[in-house]
């Protein structure tokens, strides 16, 4: 073998990506590889390697290694880690001197560096949230049905900009529903994306400190899709020439692990010093394992299926009555309920008895006041069908469109979620302690003692553990919500995923998929997932006797049953939850209007 062919190498495997990075003794790029890994690593890594030896032959390597998924493979075959903010702001140091700020954006990721003379780099990653990052815009184009390209050559033909969430996707799912419900152009929606990641990665990131240019942006994003730099470049108020984007911007944490000054080494590790040959038949022997932290199980929800149908017909004692609306008697009171929710909306007409003799459940993609005249006019036709003469004596209404709603069709009382979620708890258990509602979207929890409501809680930038958390990952996974939650309860080894963003969380579960697990772990995992959400890190719960003994659960997500029996498993009480429970906002109003 040449002694001459020696090069440094960096690799940086991050949660969607490997890169590659080969340099000579300068710290000159002399071969490059960027490839998606699809949870697939090692296989990853021989297909690299292989290209490379393919290019450059046999030849002396010197290797470092950086990612947020790149610790596992550094143990697996003895590679030196570096984190891959030092690495990259190592080839700010060695290849630009006159950059005073870094931006990158990953798939998962985002990280801000600001250099100043003389002092050590001020870095700056985002924490619990992936909003903003590569994951967050493939998740919009998937949303849109194109791909993040097509949203790149959309976004430079734009008019107008629209707010919409930047922190959590499933926010933004929502707000660009509401922008195609309205017909707004796709154009407009792709730079509204673009706005929103340059938003939410400034806010975020930056918290009060000075962008100073010039600024040097890297990573996938900012490669592939040159319009999102312009929107940077907007909300910073940056000219063309205080905007560096290197051709090898999307390598630059390899590179810089490639070029790492080697006396910051550890001294007893160094880099990891072998020929290309003998590496590569290393990585093609290596079994595939990884070493990861992610191995652990929880118990499983149920031990067998006659335990289960114990519980389940257990849960039954609780349902509303309910009669066909041909059993209505026309003298009768009846009292209209309506709930309008942020995804959906909820009608309930009941009668004097409380019996419910109309329901109606839509999706209200952005039109809150169509989607209330649909049911309305469902209900008319159902009236009509069955010859009956109904009037509605009072009504009342909650939601996300409360105030709307009431004011366009006249509505006898606008009532906070909170009374209408508890008022249709007390139907079932007078001395309710603790009220739980988990939507498509939101999450609610209220607190009760002595009768009076003292404390309510709600989610705030985050969705995960909401209704839409389960059903994209059930979707994802080409299941329907029904079918993932009968397989979650059936489990025999639930998987741990924390209680992390959704676009964290998507990693997580393709790892567990990866190491062998099924479909029904990951369905328990994240039942167990939403409720450690909410317990955990919505409600900050020390100690689940604040809860109290009368555990009132409502809400679409709580048709799951494997929700439902991981909350009684970490809170160890019986939970009560209706047969309507997507229903409970609006039967509540009409409770409401009924009493008052």
């Amino acid at each position: 073998m040449d002694p001459a062919k020696a090069y440094k190498v960096g690799i940086d495997i991050g949660s969607t990506t490997i890169k590659i990075v080969f340099t000579d003794i300068q710290g000159n790029i002399v071969f490059a590889d960027y490839q998606r890994h699809n949870a697939d690593i090692i296989n990853s890594l021989v297909a690299s390697f292989t290209t490379a030896k393919n290019q450059l032959g046999n030849a002396t390597l010197s290797i470092v290694i950086t990612g947020s998924a790149g610790m596992g493979v550094s143990e697996k075959f003895t590679i030196p880690f570096i984190q891959e903010v030092v690495a990259a702001a190592e080839v700010i140091k060695q290849k630009y001197p006159d950059i005073n700020t870094l931006i990158d954006i990953g798939g998962e990721d985002a990280k801000m560096i600001f250099f100043k003379d003389g002092s050590i780099p001020d870095i700056r990653m985002n924490g619990s949230c992936a909003g903003g990052t590569g994951a967050f815009i493939d998740q919009m184009a998937s949303l849109l049905g194109i791909t993040p390209i097509e949203i790149n050559e959309l976004a430079t033909k734009h008019k107008n900009i629209y707010p919409i969430a930047s922190r959590c996707g499933v926010f933004t799912k929502t707000d660009i529903q509401n922008l195609i419900a309205k017909n707004v152009s796709r154009e407009d929606i792709a730079a509204s994306i673009f706005n929103a990641v340059a938003m939410q990665t400034i806010t975020s990131l930056a918290r009060g400190y000075d962008i100073v240019p010039k600024v040097f942006f890297c990573g996938g994003p900012f490669s592939f899709l040159p319009e999102l730099k312009n929107f940077f470049a907007k909300q910073l108020n940056l000219k063309d020439e205080d905007c560096i984007i290197s051709e090898n911007s999307k390598f630059i944490p390899a590179w810089g692990s490639a070029i790492y000054d080697d006396s910051h080494l550890h001294e007893q590790t160094g880099r990891l010093e072998i020929s290309l040959a003998d590496f590569l038949t290393k990585v093609q022997n290596a079994d595939g394992n990884i070493p990861t932290n992610l191995t652990e199980r929880l118990s499983p929800l149920f031990t067998t299926k006659a335990e289960f149908d114990k519980w389940n017909a257990k849960k039954q004692q609780y349902h509303i009555e309910q009669i066909d609306i041909s059993q209505a008697n026309d003298s009768d009171k009846f009292y209209l309920g309506i709930d309008s929710g942020s995804t959906t909306t909820k009608i309930i007409i009941i009668d004097s008895n409380e019996r419910i003799c109309f329901s109606y459940y839509t999706k209200s993609n952005g039109r809150p006041l169509e989607t209330v005249q649909a049911g309305l006019k469902a209900f008319e036709q159902a009236a009509n069908n069955a010859s009956k003469a109904i009037s509605i004596t009072k009504s009342a209404v909650t939601g996300y469109g409360e105030d709307l709603v009431k004011a366009a069709y006249n509505l006898d009382y606008g009532i906070v979620e909170t009374i209408a979620h508890y008022t249709a708890a007390r139907k079932f258990q007078p001395n309710v302690s603790f009220i739980l509602d988990i939507g498509g979207q939101d999450m609610k929890a209220i607190f009760v003692e002595l009768g009076a409501i003292n404390k309510l809680e709600i989610n705030e930038a985050c969705s995960s553990g909401c209704g839409s958390f389960i059903e994209g990952f059930a979707n994802g996974l080409n299941y329907s919500v029904a079918e993932f939650a009968d397989k979650a309860c059936f489990a025999e080894n639930p998987c741990d995923l924390g209680t992390r963003c959704t676009v964290f969380m998507n990693s997580k579960v393709k790892q567990f998929l990866r190491e062998g697990a099924s479909v029904a772990d990951i369905a328990a995992g994240l039942a167990y997932s939403v409720i450690k959400n909410c317990l955990y890190k919505v409600l900050k719960i020390k100690d689940v006797a604040d809860l109290g003994n009368n555990i009132v659960v409502q809400g679409g997500t709580f048709r799951n049953k494997a929700i439902i029996r991981t909350l009684e498993l970490l809170t160890a009480q019986e939970v009560i939850c209706s047969d309507i429970p997507e229903l409970m906002g609006a039967y509540g109003s009409a409770l409401y209007a009924a009493r008052n």
